[in-house]
């Protein structure tokens, strides 16, 4: 076997307790927390503790049967996740459930914060819904991406790119957060995994921003890596043990695809740069995890009021009726797709192929 070989050349990351301390007294800065300013003390001492001794998950769980070290313990809301994604993969796989579709408005923008205006993907993203709606027997969830900039804590952390040291590292679901020592908690990827299993069928629609997808969107994207060769037992690494996971990918890796055989639209739009390309690059990224594109049909790129004034934008919209008919037919097309899939009629052509070089 190749020599393993864990590079570390990186400085420090670690705080002072004073640092930290600030930073921690930095999210009491409203005046209104002046009365309780030693009680205040007392929680940033216990925290201090807390990231000085590394309580990454201070509630653990022995991970049980059908892993490879049962006694291993994990963090228990790792578990909850777990038992989540679960749940959903047997209704995904149940003839008896309700077809289910996840549409995702990957715009950041919304009349709830700064902007003050509802985007243009919010609406196309409501008319498709409104057509599926219109759909007997279909179980419809809509992933507003927006609230990650209006809601209170509601949060999507980086991806930590653990595939790129050994894909083993990587875990499905996720494993690097919550991070309590850290304070990076109340990570939505736990509730938004268990929506991709149960989907049947997903819809993006998304803007393009500065010639890229929205940083809401990719953000999302990244934390979607470990669903497309994930290591589905942590207890096989015992954790983040670059180590193990890099012996355990070299002794051969299945590259398991938790996402395959779901199938997708895609629709992107823009007022100057970018609509095509980000659209086929979507539908690139789908497509490697082992989705299956509806058709031409569903993959869109359209420009909307194209190099006008962003001020009339949704006026350029509500003209522009071709644009929300092809929305409207993306998602009929994706209905039409998921019927065909679930009947055993839409097949992916290669699907059963070897890979000769899976990543």
């Amino acid at each position: 076997m190749q020599q393993i070989r864990v590079r570390k050349e990186m400085p420090s990351a670690e705080l002072s307790k004073r640092e930290f301390v600030q930073r921690f007294h930095n999210r009491f800065f409203d005046p209104a927390f002046e009365p309780m300013r030693g009680e205040i003390a007392k929680l940033a001492d216990i925290a201090w503790d807390g990231y000085s001794n590394s309580r990454k998950s201070p509630r653990v769980h022995p991970i049980g049967p059908g892993f490879a070290d049962p006694t291993y313990d994990v963090s228990v809301e790792w578990l909850a996740t777990r038992a989540a994604i679960d749940i959903a993969e047997k209704q995904n796989k149940d003839s008896s459930e309700a077809t289910s579709i996840l549409i995702i408005n990957g715009a950041t923008r919304s009349e709830h914060t700064c902007p003050g205006e509802t985007s243009k993907t919010f609406r196309l993203a409501t008319m498709a819904r409104q057509v599926i709606e219109a759909e007997a027997n279909f179980d419809i969830r809509f992933l507003d991406l927006s609230r990650l900039a209006s809601e209170y804590e509601r949060v999507i952390y980086p991806c930590k790119t653990c595939v790129s040291t050994a894909m083993p590292l990587c875990h499905w679901p996720c494993s690097c957060y919550p991070n309590h020592s850290l304070g990076q908690v109340n990570d939505w990827m736990n509730e938004i995994y268990p929506l991709w299993v149960r989907a049947h069928g997903i819809m993006i629609v998304c803007p393009v921003n500065w010639y890229q997808a929205p940083s809401s969107l990719k953000l999302m994207i990244d934390r979607l890596v470990c669903a497309d060769g994930g290591n589905p037992d942590p207890s096989s690494t015992h954790g983040k043990d670059p180590e193990k996971a890099k012996a355990l990918e070299l002794q051969g890796w299945s590259y398991p695809r938790h996402l395959a055989g779901r199938v997708f639209a895609v629709v992107t739009h823009a007022d100057a740069e970018g609509a095509n390309p980000l659209c086929e690059m979507i539908s690139e990224w789908l497509e490697s995890m082992g989705l299956i594109g509806a058709g031409p049909k569903t993959q869109v790129g359209r420009y909307i009021g194209y190099m006008r004034p962003y001020a009339i934008s949704h006026e350029d919209l509500d003209q522009d009726l071709a644009v929300q008919e092809e929305v409207r037919n993306a998602a009929r097309a994706l209905v039409e797709a998921v019927r065909m899939r679930r009947r055993g009629e839409l097949k992916q052509p290669g699907g059963n192929l070897r890979d000769p070089r899976p990543k």
